[in-house]
């Protein structure tokens, strides 16, 4: 059967291009469709569509399209194309996709990594906080829970997000958590030994135990705190990542009463390899889901995490990590303390539930399931008498179930 997934912009790096590709993996025969694909080395053999904004100066800039990407993505599918499926991959409007080839309604399967933040949370992303962002937010709003009603069904990557999307567009979601290449991590006894020889010698010179903090280097990552507690605890800190940030941490480290060692923008290995050899994993920002922690976990290094959003959810306290209790320096220093004691091999285990084939399970089950949901209601309303006697001459939808390639699955 024909599919459709709908996905915001692809760029070379991030999480939701992660998850779409785990999405696409699943679907073989799908065609995707998206603004813009400014990677076009992720899908080399698909057929990757994109929007008009794709060819207009808005290309690349995500929060000046936003505006237009609403029409954008009711105009996305020509009405001579003929989807059976649609499968949305949104943090902002791609749920508001509209197949046209059928008289009647195409079901469409919402995956929302959040509702969009610039209008419906901008205290979580500050360009929502813009003159503009405010004037066309109560309109968008309107828009957008409308057109999310729209989904036969809609999963979001953590109940934090489900609680959002509750909030947000009134509907209640399945919570389907991202895949993270477990598998992968745990396949390698040693990263170091994949590293360069500069970055084998960088480690080398690294403390044989240290608190590591991990991400872009960006206010609210908070790695301002992982230096913070570091000194608290008396361990040295390795920051590593980059960002605009850059200059402002490394001032508090030239302040801080350990030793602080930067790692610039590492590659997967050499951040792989921090992973392995830290001996706490720092991460206190409060975010949707949060790939990074779990990578720690996978190797087997306990992590310090929030009780607020997607880290509540996927350090289990006292087996895979310790959550603090307040963001300060004393609360995540007796965090660090009490998770520097976890059994490397129970870190490792927990790790499992958020595997690459955890999520093929998951997604292809809430797939399944939605669609012969939506299977038998079409088959009640075609069994149902109809005093209409011209119904019988109009067209009708059949839906399936979805073909899928069970490769990695």
């Amino acid at each position: 059967m024909a599919g459709l997934i709908a996905h915001e912009w692809i760029e070379a790096h991030g999480g939701s291009e992660n998850v779409l590709e785990a999405i696409a993996s699943l679907y073989p025969d799908a065609d995707i469709v998206t603004p813009w694909n400014n990677a076009p080395h992720r899908f080399p053999d698909r057929d990757v569509h994109e929007l008009w904004l794709a060819k207009s100066p808005l290309r690349g800039k995500k929060a000046h399209s936003v505006p237009f990407l609403t029409m954008a993505w009711r105009s996305a599918v020509p009405k001579h194309l003929d989807y059976d499926w649609v499968i949305s991959s949104s943090h902002l409007f791609s749920h508001h996709v509209l197949p046209r080839g059928r008289s009647e309604g195409v079901p469409k399967l919402v995956y929302a990594h959040t509702p969009a933040r610039y209008i419906w949370t901008p205290e979580l992303d500050e360009r929502g906080n813009s003159l503009p962002a405010r004037l066309l937010s109560p309109a968008l709003r309107r828009i957008d829970r409308h057109r999310a009603a729209e989904a036969t069904a809609i999963a979001g990557n953590s109940a934090y997000v489900a609680d959002r999307i509750r909030d947000a567009w009134g509907v209640e979601a399945t919570v389907i958590h991202p895949p993270v290449e477990v598998a992968k991590l745990q396949s390698v006894l040693e990263w170091a030994a994949l590293t360069t020889p500069e970055e084998q010698g960088m480690l080398a010179g690294l403390p044989r135990e240290f608190v590591l903090g991990a991400s872009r280097f960006i206010p609210y990552k908070r790695l301002d705190l992982v230096i913070a507690a570091g000194s608290k605890a008396g361990l040295p800190v390795v920051l590593a990542g980059g960002g605009p940030e850059n200059a402002r941490l490394r001032a508090l480290a030239a302040e801080a009463a350990v030793p602080v060692h930067f790692v610039d923008s590492p590659s997967s290995a050499l951040l792989y390899a921090l992973y392995q050899a830290a001996t706490v994993y720092v991460f206190p920002p409060v975010e949707d889901f949060g790939i990074m922690p779990i990578e720690a976990i996978a190797v087997g290094t306990p992590v310090v995490g929030s009780w607020i959003g997607g880290s509540a959810e996927t350090i289990t306290e006292g087996v895979s990590g310790v959550h603090f209790e307040a963001p300060d320096a004393d609360s995540l220093a007796r965090a660090i303390a009490a998770a520097a004691a976890l059994d490397t091999e129970a870190c490792r285990a927990e790790s499992a539930k958020f595997s690459r084939e955890a999520f093929n399970a998951r997604f292809t089950s809430w797939v399944d399931a939605s669609l012969a949901r939506t299977t038998l209601v079409e088959a009640r309303v075609q069994l149902r008498p109809n005093p209409d006697p011209t119904a019988s001459m109009r067209p009708k939808t059949q839906f399936g179930s979805v073909q899928r390639s069970h490769a990695g699955g």
